[in-house]
């Protein structure tokens, strides 16, 4: 049986670790805008001011972001998957694309859009996915077996969900 509780405290880890750099860089950017420069030099360059400025509050918004994430995860843990069941947050869904064959194994979680976790145990690689995503729309409320049509990067690429958990 599949871990799913693991995946969802690695992707917690992978957030708080987001969450960390932007403060950090948050910070840094912060200290920069009040110190890096002497008053004169900073009326002289009222624009390096304004960068400055607009860095900070891009790290800043970085951080809410991440924060927020992390904070959407909180309560999070994926019910246990029911053969047949329609596909629903917290799955984890192998699909293969019909064209290539290419298979690509997915965990559907509330946030955490792109990040990729290890498997529990080490068994294999999943790309974390959300409802929001193309693939994510796609294949909510469907079932193993289906097959789903997905426009990504302005191309229509087909689906056959082969395996769910």
């Amino acid at each position: 049986m599949m871990d799913k509780l693991q995946m969802v405290s690695q992707l917690r880890e992978h957030l708080l670790s987001s969450a960390r750099v932007a403060r950090s860089a948050r910070d840094a950017a912060a200290l920069e805008a009040r110190e890096g420069a002497t008053p004169a030099e900073r009326r002289e360059d009222a624009r390096t001011a304004i960068e400055q400025g607009g860095l900070v509050r891009g790290q800043d918004r970085r951080l809410r972001e991440a924060e927020a994430a992390v904070e959407a995860l909180a309560g999070f843990a994926p019910p246990p998957w029911r053969a047949r069941s329609p596909i629903h947050v917290g799955a984890v869904v192998e699909v293969e694309d019909e064209d290539t064959g290419e298979g690509r194994t997915v965990f559907l979680a509330p946030v955490g859009a792109g990040i990729t976790l290890e498997g529990p145990g080490g068994d294999g690689v999943f790309s974390v996915i959300t409802p929001a995503s193309p693939l994510g729309r796609a294949i909510i409320g469907r079932r193993q077996g289906d097959a789903v049509d997905v426009t990504i990067d302005g191309e229509l690429r087909s689906y056959a969900i082969t395996w769910v958990a």
